[in-house]
């Protein structure tokens, strides 16, 4: 999921999440007191439900830690293992609960491996193949969008289209390709989503990942409807552009009313908090936004893009502290995510004061030099290393020399960034920007050369004036006498 890149000071917010962010995945029951596989042994099947029991009071609650995550995993364990020792056969339920719980807690390695042992315990296990594929694609990406989606049409397909939790991740990956052709009985990848959504919604009326998805979709369409006006050349008339812009509104509006209905049904769920976020910056509703994703972090502290639009929304008016607080417990998650490691340097940046100058300065530089260390092809680090020199190292340097020389470094930092930026549409502004910041500098470097110069003049002038001192003059003759002396 990609988030808008940061560049200056005032930077636009990065919300992620286009794609609906995380969900929550419901736990699986045996299927009846003989299970997928046969009878399950009553010390299993009683373990089994005590760890259920745990999970969906966990889940009511949203009291998730990495110990309880690991504890109620564990549970899930115990109740294959009884079964296994029994029967000789696994617990396939019970391995892919063990492997929901670790998700709770972003525990991914070992979800993955619990989420396998289900699949090798019952190769036609749809759920656990439903996970995997979600992983390899979050693992390689885009790469294998299309091969993910037709997985997961397999597996809503082996479900009977009963899988709510494939039916919404397909809705998300449909709205992610956003392509031309639709599966049968739809026109598009859009069309397909909604319908997806909707058939999820029709199984469970209360899967809360499915109104997040439904919301997610109107957001979308208002957003494409947004985009194809701004884009045409085609002229309209003024009567015609405000009808449109109401339908925009309109899907804004129909989105939030989706996420207004999902919250009443559970107000515990972050991710639908997150979106509303999302549709309240579209809304111009900065105020409720920030309200919104604090909700969503709070609810789940491990919500990374929770944290993250949080994060960017307080950057943007300047609320530099909170949104330091909340890129580091982003980061903490995603050590390596560049937008984090920018956003953090423009909050360390934004409380820079004459009291904490080197300590501020030295942790802001550090930053970015770690988004340059994790793609050293993006420019946005660039351009704000050139600003921290010009705005903060230069103007506070000892000496006219040291000035000089940092702005000259900020200029060649510029010069990097545009040579990366080339003729990007999205970087047109902040090339623009650098050059004439590279301007002021030269003249500001000007300006200095020529003080400089005067200065060296009037020293020497005056070393030899001191030197060759001008000859006395000669002595006053004495004054006439009165008139009328003798």
């Amino acid at each position: 999921m990609k988030t808008h890149r940061l560049i200056g000071l005032a930077a636009v917010i990065a919300f992620a999440a286009a794609c609906g962010g995380k969900s929550t995945t419901p736990a699986q029951t045996p299927s009846g007191p003989q299970g997928m596989h046969g009878p399950v042994v009553q010390v299993a099947a009683k373990k089994f439900d005590e760890a259920l029991n745990e999970m969906v009071r966990r889940d009511e609650k949203a009291d998730w830690s990495d110990a309880s995550c690991t504890s109620v995993a564990q549970q899930f364990l115990d109740a294959v293992k009884e079964q296994k020792d029994a029967t000789g056969k696994g617990l396939p339920e019970a391995s892919y609960n063990a492997g929901l719980a670790y998700q709770r807690c972003a525990k991914h390695d070992e979800a993955k491996a619990q989420f396998q042992a289900a699949l090798s315990a019952n190769s036609a296990f749809h759920r656990a193949k439903v996970q995997l594929a979600l992983y390899e694609y979050r693992e390689k990406g885009d790469s294998v969008l299309d091969p993910t989606i037709s997985k997961l049409t397999d597996a809503v397909v082996e479900a009977k289209f009963q899988n709510v939790d494939a039916l919404v991740n397909l809705a998300m990956l449909q709205m992610k390709r956003n392509g031309p052709t639709g599966a049968s009985g739809c026109k598009d990848d859009m069309d397909c989503a909604k319908l997806n959504v909707q058939r999820a919604l029709a199984i469970d009326d209360s899967y809360m990942p499915a109104f997040n998805q439904l919301a997610l979709y109107y957001m979308n369409q208002a957003r494409a409807r947004a985009q194809r006006e701004t884009g045409s050349k085609r002229r309209r008339l003024m009567a015609a552009d405000a009808e449109k812009a109401e339908l925009s509104g309109q899907m804004l509006d129909l989105a939030a009313l989706v996420c207004s209905q999902a919250i009443r049904k559970n107000s515990k769920y972050g991710p639908i908090y997150n979106t509303l976020g999302l549709i309240q910056v579209e809304q111009r509703n900065i105020n409720n936004a920030v309200q919104a994703f604090n909700t969503a972090r709070t609810l789940d502290p491990n919500f990374f893009e929770a944290q993250m639009n949080y994060a960017a929304v307080n950057l943007s008016f300047r609320g530099f502290d909170k949104a330091e607080e909340a890129y580091r417990a982003a980061l903490k998650m995603q050590p390596n995510n560049y937008e984090g490691r920018l956003g953090l340097s423009l909050a360390i940046r934004g409380q820079i004061n004459d009291s904490n100058l080197d300590a501020k300065m030295a942790e802001a530089d550090a930053e970015l030099q770690r988004a340059k260390q994790i793609d050293a092809s993006r420019p946005e680090a660039y351009f704000n290393e050139a600003i921290l020199i010009q705005e903060f190292k230069a103007k506070y340097a000892p000496d006219e020399e040291k000035k000089i020389s940092l702005y000259e470094n900020a200029a060649r930092v510029f010069d990097s960034f545009i040579a990366k930026a080339g003729s990007a549409p999205e970087y047109a502004a902040a090339v623009k920007n650098a050059n004439e910041r590279k301007e002021d500098m030269k003249k500001i470097i000007e300006f200095i050369r020529e003080g400089q110069k005067a200065e060296a003049e009037a020293k020497k002038a005056e070393a030899e004036a001191k030197k060759n001192p001008p000859p006395s003059p000669p002595p006053a003759a004495p004054p006439p006498p009165p008139a009328g002396a003798k």
